[in-house]
């Protein structure tokens, strides 16, 4: 019972921080990622422009 009381103690611990990688991440799981930069914004693998704040360079 020890055992799985630190299991789940863990994961509700991991959640905020796996959501703030989420958030921060330009190009969500559904856009398919980063495909690369260009002009300095984030270009998805579905083909569209990040929203992202964050500037790339490549």
């Amino acid at each position: 019972m020890k055992l799985w009381s630190a299991f789940v103690v863990s994961m509700i611990m991991m959640a905020p921080v796996m959501q703030a990688n989420a958030q921060n991440y330009p190009c969500s799981k559904s856009m398919g990622g980063v495909s690369h930069c260009k002009n300095g914004k984030f270009v998805c693998n579905n083909g569209k422009i990040s929203q992202s704040k964050k500037v790339c360079t490549g």
